[in-house]
């Protein structure tokens, strides 16, 4: 296998996901900010859409979107388990991790790609800057529908690690690197995310 990986909350969402399970795959660097994604041979032969991070499975077929990613990882090396060992355990993470999805990370990424990111992603995609400030507000309204509902787990789905913890890390750490801060009053998410900022994953160097 070989992992495409590059700068930005997906990839990490990978990098992640595969240190907690304790993967290596080779990797190559792809050049976000340069735009080497955007262009071939990456868009031709890797993912014609563009984006990372892709995974180049054995037998050269090419998988792309995190969750997808994820999910094969999980299952290719099923210990530890991060989205789940029952039926019942992986509908529960796969739903916590669309709504995290839904109703924090799309509109906090485009809310930056539509604002801060605009240089870089203006010449890529049909950008609305009107939308910007509106977007971020629907993040963190995201942010403070989550807060009571995690009051009493360690972690989003309850008392182990999953998918949905990891997605929502890396896209909330990403929004505080780019003026879209953790507001203090969200003192589950708060206390949840400064442990996550423990874990090895999340300090890969």
């Amino acid at each position: 296998m070989r992992f495409y990986n590059s700068v930005g909350p997906n990839p990490r969402v990978v990098t992640m996901f595969m240190a907690e399970k304790g993967i290596e795959i080779p990797e190559v660097m792809i050049d976000l900010r340069g735009g080497e994604n955007r262009r071939a041979p990456y868009n031709v032969d890797v993912n014609p859409a563009g984006q990372t991070p892709a995974l180049e499975l054995d037998d050269g077929s090419v998988l792309t979107e995190i969750t997808a990613i994820c999910e094969y990882l999980d299952e290719r090396f099923p210990a530890p388990a991060l989205i789940g060992t029952t039926p019942e355990e992986r509908a529960r993470t796969r739903m916590w991790t669309r709504r995290i999805d839904i109703k924090i990370c799309e509109p906090l990424t485009n809310g930056f790609r539509f604002s801060e990111g605009l240089p870089l992603f203006e010449p890529r995609m049909r950008c609305l800057p009107e939308a910007a400030a509106g977007l971020k507000a629907v993040a963190q309204d995201g942010v403070r529908w989550l807060d009571p509902l995690i009051a009493s787990r360690e972690f989003v789905t309850g008392d182990a690690l999953t998918l949905a913890d990891i997605l929502l890390f890396a896209f909330l750490d990403f929004g505080v690197s780019v003026g879209q801060p953790l507001d203090p009053e969200n003192a589950n998410i708060t206390r949840w995310y400064d442990r996550m900022k423990t874990r090895p994953s999340a300090n890969p160097n």
